[in-house]
């Protein structure tokens, strides 16, 4: 597991020189940056106080850095948890949504002792576009009522309930909002296109401020983070986040939906397990694409199962600090590879940026306008859904892909992402399934292209079966050798083509051999691979004296038919 003090280690060897500490703190200053408004803007989004983001970065990307199998990873809260988060803290809380990310974090360390880092590779192009395409529409959506400054009648259900209360409360639209957050997108667009070195979204946050305070004194109202969040010292509340360091406090002790402490029972925890579950899925998703990213661009080869296990520590541990949910992000990954990193050292100074940033600029933060933070998570939206990806999949991709990704796009929109999930890998296995069996087929051998088949009498046939034998294919490839004339007595079954058979296969052979001993037919299999062999054997396929036998190969199953008296 790549962990610093290995990165130590190395220095000792020659490994890690002064250039790589540079290229560490650059990244890491670089990264911790960028991560700021990142993470105050999505914890707004699954709906805590901003600095719960910022936790999230303080406790858990150092611990995933140091435990995890990348060693540019950096984790933090990222945009593709808001579908499941949020519904989690309408429902349970702070207190629930804390709870079920630690028991996220344990699902992923038993996933990582498993040694499952490989599994995810099983998880269908199509499926991953698709739901990250939906991800990336719900968060726009959301977006929209701060970047207008509407005010909601109630707290939307599902995705259609938003789309109706935002254009019932469209009226309401706020000018000093809507133009901090035009403003801010196109800084977001133009800025890296003119000022590449320097990250977009932290000019837009500084020329929407900006113009938020410009816009106050001329008499237009515009949203803040002051004016939405507060904390309490003392029983005196101060607007903002707390400019000091979180403390540890179990989740079951924090307010839930009710604003009352949490009752830790059996029944909660049955009632977060599904969403946990899904939290851990998603993040191990994520992580692991992220790695690979990571892995091309910089030639380097992560552990999937130590970053599972990493992401497990994190995810165990920085709710207890009053951090969510957090997994690898590939935007800032990237970043961080641009920018120079060499070791997990700049994931660690990455959260040493925003320690900084809590301690020292707290009280900034209270002048951010809101429609500022809802333009970025717009950006985020949109380069989340990959909307070119999509589009040009859906033109080049088979009918098959297309329907997945349709289908998960529009559950994750208009449900939730576990049922998008779910129905988009039953469906790509169902076609998988589907395409396999067609591979499948039973055809006649022509004897004179067999130069073993040549001269065998009329009642002899030979036949071959080519493909996969499974449930999806063998009673369709089968029933050929049950389709026989009257005057058939041997059957020449060539297997030498079958890279599989399943048990699905193995009952239906069995039942045609019961079948053709009741009509006095000889089988002998052909070509078998020694493992298919003795698959058949234990499934009670034994050889018998003129009725079951197997050969190597055709030359081989000729003789067999000579010894019996077939060929003559």
């Amino acid at each position: 597991m790549p962990t610093l003090f290995a990165a130590f280690r190395q220095s000792l060897r020659g490994g890690y020189s002064w250039a790589s500490l540079r290229g560490d703190l650059a990244a890491g200053i670089t990264v911790g940056i960028i991560a700021i408004p990142l993470a105050m803007a999505l914890a707004i989004a699954v709906g805590v106080a901003p600095q719960h983001g910022l936790y999230t970065v303080l406790v858990a990307a150092p611990l995933i850095a140091l435990c995890g199998g990348s060693r540019f990873n950096i984790s933090g809260p990222t945009a593709a948890f808001v579908v499941i988060l949020l519904p989690i803290t309408q429902q349970f809380g702070i207190g629930g949504l804390l709870l079920c990310t630690v028991m996220a974090g344990v699902i992923l360390i038993a996933l990582g002792l498993l040694k499952a880092g490989r599994l995810i590779e099983f998880v269908p192009y199509p499926v991953t576009l698709g739901f990250t395409a939906g991800i990336g529409i719900v968060i726009a959506t959301l977006q929209v009522k701060d970047l207008l400054g509407l005010h909601l009648a109630t707290q939307p259900s599902h995705y259609l309930q938003q789309l109706q209360l935002l254009v019932e409360a469209l009226p309401g639209l706020q000018l000093g909002d809507s133009l901090v957050a035009l403003a801010s997108l196109g800084v977001l667009l133009l800025w890296p296109k003119l000022v590449p070195r320097v990250p977009g979204h932290l000019a837009a946050l500084a020329v929407g401020a900006l113009l938020g305070v410009l816009l106050e004194r001329g008499g237009l109202s515009v949203a803040t983070l002051g004016e939405r969040f507060s904390y309490s010292v003392d029983g005196v509340n101060y607007p903002g986040i707390p400019p000091f360091l979180p403390t540890f406090a179990w989740p079951w002790q924090l307010p839930g939906a009710d604003g009352q402490p949490l009752v830790l029972s059996f029944e909660l925890i049955r009632q977060l397990l599904a969403p946990a579950f899904a939290i851990a899925m998603l993040g191990a998703i994520e992580s692991l694409l992220c790695a690979v990213v990571a892995d091309g661009m910089t030639g380097s080869k992560h552990d999937p199962n130590a970053e599972l296990l990493g992401q497990g520590i994190g995810n165990l541990l920085a709710p207890l600090f009053g951090g969510i949910t957090a997994t690898a992000a590939i935007a800032r990954s990237a970043a961080n590879v641009r920018a120079g990193a060499r070791s997990p050292l700049a994931a660690i100074i990455h959260a040493g940026v925003v320690l900084a940033a809590i301690l020292f600029l707290a009280p900034l933060f209270s002048y951010l306008p809101m429609a500022a933070l809802a333009a970025l998570l717009l950006m985020v939206a949109w380069n989340m859904s990959e909307a070119h990806h999509v589009v040009h999949t859906l033109r080049i991709a088979p009918r098959g892909d297309v329907l997945v990704l349709l289908t998960c796009l529009l559950l994750t929109v208009l449900f939730d992402m576990v049922l998008a999930v779910g129905v988009g890998l039953l469906l790509a296995a169902g076609l998988f399934i589907k395409r396999m069996s067609e591979l499948t087929d039973t055809s006649n051998l022509p004897r004179h292209a067999y130069q073993a088949l040549n001269d065998l009498p009329e009642h002899v046939l030979a036949l071959a079966i080519r493909g996969p034998l499974f449930f999806g294919a063998a009673e369709r490839t089968l029933g050929a050798l049950r389709r026989l004339d009257t005057h058939i007595r041997v059957v020449i079954l060539d297997l030498s083509a079958v890279p599989m058979l399943d048990m699905t296969a193995l009952a239906a052979l069995h039942s045609i051999v019961l079948e053709y001993r009741r009509h006095g037919i000889a089988l002998i299999i052909s070509g078998a691979s020694p493992s298919l062999r003795l698959k058949l054997r234990r499934a009670g396929l034994q050889s018998a004296h003129d009725r079951l036998s197997y050969a190597r190969d055709l030359r081989r199953a000729r003789t067999i038919c000579e010894i019996w008296g077939a060929a003559g």
